[in-house]
């Protein structure tokens, strides 16, 4: 098949996937279909090096090198994705180095393989999309409390030692991570991949990054969190190397005269100063409980019910209220959770089904979107990454089948429910604490349905992950794990319509895997028969 050919049937394949540039790093549903993309050019670009093998040495390396990537990567794109320093890397190559790569051919004045890149350019991710993935890596980082090292070696929690799609971080990729970090001014994870790009220095790993830019960020970075004697240090070894950096020379007076004001002032007010440093560590830790409790429960380190509280949680075969078909083939439950009732529903939706939802709502995945608690409307939010899609009742016998069996389980009338909502996260991906239901001191978000608020929620987990994706209730120490094939279902409102502010929740990080799930929300209008109002606020 000659160039031209390959570029027609790439471009009508990319015009059907043309949304897949857009904040593509928030769903790996949708980065899947860039894998293929990039084993598109790579098998271009590999005709190419035939055509002009002896002039191009260089880029067939690099082609090989891509080559193997792909192959492992298409055979299970999602699986590959899964793993963040995977997702990561697609972003970076796309991003930045095919460019390169462009660069690098031009010279030799062949268009066959620079016009199949050129249509493909436009439907790559962008800075956003490198600069996203990269935060999803450090948010990863602190959430589930890895080091640089376990990062870049990609032995992350779950990982096998047989796993295809482990991948590691070149000193190119940590001193991109420390880069983007620096541009946010989060001298912290500057410092810590700058110290993991030069420690991969050090141990002789081949890279075009040179130890002077290394060292120049690092003692910076250092400098602006206080560590005037380490800033010192590294600035030191960077003149060792590049004696007349003048940088580093005039950092290298600056801060000699700080550390020896800060010396004199620290002999003088020791003890002052030791009682405003503990001080402020006091202060420190009570900041931000609820993100505390947060991260913590995500690492499976959160409260323990008691064992009183434990004995009266039970499984069962439940039979709906006696409803006539599920007398005949009840479904099973299990109990979560007392305070809230949390109730888990296994095998209650069939691979068909899942695969049929994922398949109708891939090409309509747009970035999920939240309520401003402030103007009621909704934007897009850093602490919500995913990507979500709206299916609508009788679109499709599945969906009626989904919702009839929900109404049926539940007992709760779905007519007045909002559409059933397919989410995907991407590399990263979370949903930080938040309430399903909406507050009296906010905007009335669903005045426009005119249904009421929402009473309930269900939420169907549609794949398994292998680490960490958890549902997790901050407020009451619940951690729900993702297991395909089940939901899990609970009360926002108590029975006097009042909002029950215990189920304030988030949806975990994806440390390793690919996650979909698909909820229903519930809201008052039709239940009044259903789900009558109790006397007491908290009924």
């Amino acid at each position: 098949m000659g160039v031209r050919s390959v570029c027609c049937i790439l471009l009508v394949s990319l015009i059907k996937s043309s949304s897949a540039h857009s904040d593509v790093f928030t769903s790996i549903g949708h980065m899947t279909d860039l894998l293929f993309t990039e084993k598109d050019l790579v098998t271009s670009l590999k005709e190419y090096i035939r055509a002009e093998e002896s002039k191009l040495e260089q880029v067939k390396q690099w082609a090989k090198k891509l080559d193997a990537v792909t192959a492992t990567a298409t055979q299970d794109p999602e699986g590959f994705l899964g793993h963040p320093v995977n997702a990561f890397k697609l972003m970076k190559r796309l991003n930045t180095e095919w460019g390169e790569v462009e660069d690098l051919v031009l010279k030799d004045m062949s268009d066959g393989f620079i016009s199949n890149l050129t249509i493909q350019r436009q439907y790559f991710p962008n800075d956003e999309d490198q600069t996203g993935a990269a935060k999803a890596l450090l948010r990863l980082q602190d959430t589930y409390q890895l080091d640089t090292q376990t990062i870049s070696s990609g032995d992350l929690p779950g990982v096998t030692t047989s796993s295809l799609f482990q991948s590691t971080l070149t000193v190119e990729d940590c001193f991109e991570l420390g880069k983007i970090a620096y541009s946010e001014a989060d001298y912290y994870h500057t410092e810590l991949w700058m110290a993991q790009a030069l420690k991969q220095l050090d141990e002789g790993e081949d890279t075009s990054v040179d130890v002077v830019s290394v060292l120049d960020y690092l003692s910076y970075s250092v400098y602006q969190q206080g560590e005037l004697e380490r800033a010192l240090e590294h600035t030191k070894r960077l003149l060792s190397v590049d004696p007349e950096h003048q940088r580093a020379l005039g950092n290298l007076k600056y801060f000699d005269y700080q550390l020896a004001k800060q010396k004199k002032a620290e002999k003088e007010q020791s003890a002052k100063e030791e009682s405003k440093k503990e001080q402020e560590k006091t202060v420190g830790k009570g900041e931000f409980p609820e993100k505390g409790n947060y991260e913590q429960l995500c690492r499976g380190q959160g409260v323990r019910m008691t064992p009183r509280r434990q004995s009266r949680l039970f499984c069962r075969y439940y039979d709906s209220n006696r409803h006539p078909f599920y007398m005949i083939g009840p479904v099973k439950q299990e109990d979560e959770w007392d305070r809230p009732r949390i109730i888990r529903y296994h095998d209650i939706i069939t691979e068909k089904e899942m695969e049929k939802v994922k398949e109708l709502a891939k090409p309509r995945l747009m970035r999920a979107t939240v309520h401003d608690p402030q103007t009621g409307k909704l934007t897009t939010a850093q602490y919500r990454v995913s990507k979500s899609a709206w299916l609508v009742a009788h679109e499709h016998p599945v969906v009626d089948r989904i919702n009839q069996r929900i109404e049926d389980i539940t007992g709760l009338d779905v007519k007045t429910a909002e559409e059933l909502q397919v989410a995907n996260y991407g590399v990263g991906g979370q949903y930080e604490p938040h309430f399903d239901f909406g507050r009296k001191d906010e905007p009335d978000a669903f005045k426009a349905l005119g249904t009421g608020n929402r009473i309930a929620t269900w939420l169907f987990y549609m794949s398994d992950v292998a680490a960490g994706g958890a549902t997790v209730f901050p407020e009451v120490g619940a951690a729900v794990k993702p297991m395909k094939g089940t939901a899990v279902f609970w009360y926002n409102l108590f029975s006097s319509g009042e909002g029950d502010y215990s189920t304030r929740h988030a949806a975990c990080p994806v440390l390793l895997g690919n996650k979909w799930v698909s909820n229903k929300w519930i809201h008052e209008r039709g239940q009044e028969f259903r789900r009558p109002c109790g006397l007491k606020e908290t009924d």
